[in-house]
């Protein structure tokens, strides 16, 4: 495959000798709308789900997903969010059960298998991510400088599409390079754009903060939404998973055995 680019760190080199850079990406995106149905079907608010997806993102940036399997933590990484988020910790056997049914049903098209993993193997998991990310879980969001923002502007479609951008941006990597209010303004530039609204149009042009560097941001949101826009998920997910490097004893796609087991960096 191409080089990795400079957002990708060491591990995603690694990564790189049986993926390429795009399926990587696709990777991102596909755990990304995992993690969102396991929050949406807890009935979780978006702001959790959402820090959800940066512990996922902040872990397969720095390791290979050699080191443990995303099926596992994905999960994780959503028990973690809805404790510091202060929500209260989902029951871990109910997260359990509704992995097991998303992947039985809605993700079926890429996971063949049982999900085999209990409550342990997510509290082992939880006490490596925490040890990687040293404890650091607060995540600041653009959702608050958006509804901020967003109350100089009139009108409720401007939010509710630039909500959905940064919902969706989440499946890149601008969450991790940009400031939250960056981001936010980026979101709500483009749905003005979208929506044709003079009124936003205008706050824009009396900003002090440069229009480059908003700019920037929604570059990169725009090459996302070109490669999803491409990405057949349900035709192309098998394969990639096939080919990511897993643990022993991890899924795969044509796992058939049901038996528990603990990814290799927990042994």
């Amino acid at each position: 495959s191409s080089g990795i680019n400079a957002e990708y760190g060491e591990a995603q080199q690694r990564d790189s000798k049986s993926l390429s850079v795009e399926d990587i990406k696709k990777l991102h995106i596909f755990f990304a709308n995992f993690i969102q149905a396991l929050g949406e079907t807890n009935k979780l608010r978006q702001q959790v789900i959402a820090t959800a997806t940066v512990y996922f993102k902040r872990f397969y940036i720095l390791n290979s997903f050699k080191s443990i399997d995303p099926y596992l933590m994905a999960p994780t990484c959503i028990f973690l969010a809805s404790k510091v988020e202060e929500c209260g910790a989902i029951p871990i056997q109910r997260l359990i059960t509704v992995c097991s049914s998303l992947i039985k049903n809605r993700f079926c098209f890429a996971m063949t298998a049982d999900f085999i993993y209990r409550p342990q193997h997510v509290l082992e998991c939880e006490f490596y991510l925490l040890e990687m990310m040293d404890c650091c879980l607060i995540v600041h969001q653009p959702y608050r400088p958006l509804t901020l923002y967003a109350e100089n502007l009139g009108g409720p479609e401007v939010l509710n599409t630039a909500w959905h951008i940064v919902n969706d941006s989440l499946r890149c990597d601008v969450i991790l390079t940009h400031p939250p209010h960056m981001i936010a303004l980026s979101a709500l530039h483009m749905s003005a754009v979208i929506h044709n609204n003079e009124n936003a149009m205008k706050w824009f042009s009396d900003l002090t903060i440069s229009m480059d560097r908003i700019t920037e941001v929604s570059e990169k949101i725009i090459q996302l939404y070109e490669m999803w826009r491409g990405f057949e998920e349900k035709k192309e997910m098998q394969s990639i998973l096939f080919r990511m490097p897993r643990p022993r004893g991890s899924h795969s796609g044509s796992l058939s055995s049901s038996r528990c087991s603990t990814p290799s960096t927990m042994r």
